[in-house]
């Protein structure tokens, strides 16, 4: 995860964010009209932008993604909740191009992101599902803690929300980019030095292995909680308080994982 801070010091990179944070912001402000839960998310189109973002500038698009959606809930939905957003934008870029790179799902002599194998465009899809489902992760946990919306109504609207976009919107989109951004040397590869550049190896395979597998455990069972399926009886809670803590312990653990995972990477 070294990237995330070092990339800071490359002016290259540093425009790249501001580039991501700008198009990504005015993608989103448009929309903001179109509410889904009044002051908290809306209709995102937008959300086709971070899996593609993370994959073409790294931990640039990453920062883009958060730095954007923040630019974004200025202009409607600010408030407490935007610190979970600004984290659950920056992880939906940050976790693609982990998978991408760490996972061993695409050939280790060829990993540049140019959808031209159908095991690139599954990689793709895998990638963006865990960049889509981690964002609703951290923001349907936050905003439950918080009391804000309950987790099952939220992580399900910003799952869809932001994976159907990001997937059908988002495959073109990188076909399209793809071949110009790699021609003009803005690949997150061909700018950070070697010293700058992320770990390898087995320990950044079984980070991502964790990474994924906490935000699927953290949203996939904090739904199923949620939704009575488990957690009130494990965990010995009763009654709607108990199951509001059954979800926020259960994401937790997922969440816990996914920061885990990612700092060993």
């Amino acid at each position: 995860m070294k990237e995330v801070f070092s990339m800071w010091k490359s002016t290259k990179m540093v425009v790249l964010v501001a580039l991501c944070a700008g198009l990504y912001a005015a993608l989103l402000i448009p929309f903001k009209s179109i509410v889904l839960i009044p002051g908290i998310t809306e209709v995102r189109p937008a959300s086709a932008l971070p899996v593609v973002m993370g994959l073409l500038f790294g931990p640039a698009g990453a920062w883009g993604s958060a730095i954007g959606n923040l630019i974004g809930d200025f202009f409607g939905s600010l408030g407490i909740g935007s610190i979970f957003g600004f984290v659950g934008n920056f992880m939906f870029a940050y976790i693609p191009y982990k998978v991408w790179d760490n996972m061993g799902l695409v050939n280790k002599n060829d990993r540049e992101p140019d959808l031209k194998s159908g095991r690139k465009i599954w990689t793709f899809i895998v990638a963006a599902l865990g960049g889509a489902l981690g964002c609703a992760l951290i923001i349907g946990w936050g905003l439950e803690l918080l009391g804000m919306v309950p987790f099952a109504a939220l992580g399900a609207i910003i799952t869809l929300n932001n994976s159907i976009p990001s997937i059908v919107l988002g495959i073109p989109l990188l076909i399209v980019l793809y071949p110009r951004i790699k021609k003009w040397d803005l690949m997150w590869t061909d700018i950070l030095p070697p010293e700058d550049m992320p770990k390898t190896g087995a320990a950044a395979r079984m980070g991502s292995i964790i990474m994924y597998l906490g935000v699927m455990f953290g949203l996939l069972g904090g739904l199923a909680v949620a939704a009575g399926a488990a957690g009130q009886e494990l965990f010995s809670f009763t009654g709607q308080a108990g199951e509001g803590t059954s979800v926020i312990l259960v994401a937790g653990i997922g969440v816990a994982a996914t920061f885990i995972g990612s700092f060993m990477q």
